[in-house]
């Protein structure tokens, strides 16, 4: 636990993609003081938000999700919070749930929820273990959010601006695709989840500013793009987060079903010199 959590302030921390590493999560997440050695709530009123991606390519999807509901009530209960973001793998997990291998009418070939959980690594032990709860759960979570002054998203896109025109508006809008069986909106949303790298290159800077014009906040988080292939190194070699795009942007995928670290970054972050 940071001194801040004991002081006036409350301390915010971010959580990138698990995809399926529950207990890497836990320890994590205990070497920060957030849990005990129970893997119960030990953050007090700290804000712990995850941006999704808990599901697919790893042993325990299912059971993230477990460890971050429970999290969630308990940190409540003692003053803190803990929330999460919908990332592209939870809209995978929710389309393969809803849909199987339903064809999506397409002019690109045959496609379908089934087929796409499939390639991107998909878990039939996350499927087998889904209750209604944890769809509920799901469905219910956000695409952005704001914390610490950040603008939170888990992927690093400007797709999400198709959605609306502020956070409220763009949550709302596929809220309701998500609440519905319109097939076609569902595999838009996973299409456009997918999109990556909004940031990177000469424009970067420009094209972050204008998003976070749209939607507020001084930095974008983003989860979705590992740090190991923006920096093009091996994941053991990431130590933190990736700041760029002029400062506006943090990237904190450590690539943790590749090899890399599970990244708990506390907001915000500064880079050691």
């Amino acid at each position: 636990m940071s001194e801040d959590q004991q002081g006036d302030e409350v301390a915010t921390y971010v959580v990138g993609d698990v995809h399926g590493h529950r207990d890497e999560l836990a320890d994590e997440l205990r070497a920060r003081g957030l849990v005990d050695e129970a893997d119960d709530w030990a953050g007090g009123t700290a804000h712990l938000w995850f941006l999704g991606d808990f599901v697919d390519r790893g042993p325990d999807g299912v059971g993230a999700i477990d460890l971050v509901m429970n999290l969630q009530e308990q940190a409540e209960a003692a003053g803190g919070q803990v929330e999460s973001l919908l990332g592209n793998h939870e809209i995978l997990l929710l389309g393969m749930y809803h849909f199987g291998d339903t064809d999506v009418p397409s002019d690109f070939g045959p496609r379908s929820f089934a087929r796409s959980w499939e390639i991107n690594g998909g878990m039939r032990s996350d499927q087998d273990a889904l209750t209604d709860e944890h769809v509920d759960w799901l469905t219910a979570r956000p695409l952005i959010a704001h914390a610490a002054d950040h603008l939170l998203m888990h992927s690093d896109t400007m797709e999400y601006l198709d959605w609306g025109l502020g956070a409220e508006e763009i949550n709302a809008s596929v809220r309701e695709v998500l609440e519905s069986d319109d097939l076609v909106a569902w595999w838009d949303v996973w299409r456009r989840m997918t999109t990556r790298y909004a940031f990177r290159g000469p424009n970067g800077p420009e094209v972050a500013d204008a998003l976070l014009k749209r939607l507020g906040g001084e930095r974008i988080v983003h989860g979705h793009s590992v740090i190991a292939d923006q920096l093009g190194i091996h994941p053991a070699q990431i130590e933190g987060p990736f700041l760029y795009a002029g400062g506006r942007v943090l990237g904190i995928d450590g690539g943790l079903f590749v090899g890399g670290p599970c990244l708990v970054v506390e907001l915000p972050f500064e880079p050691v010199d």
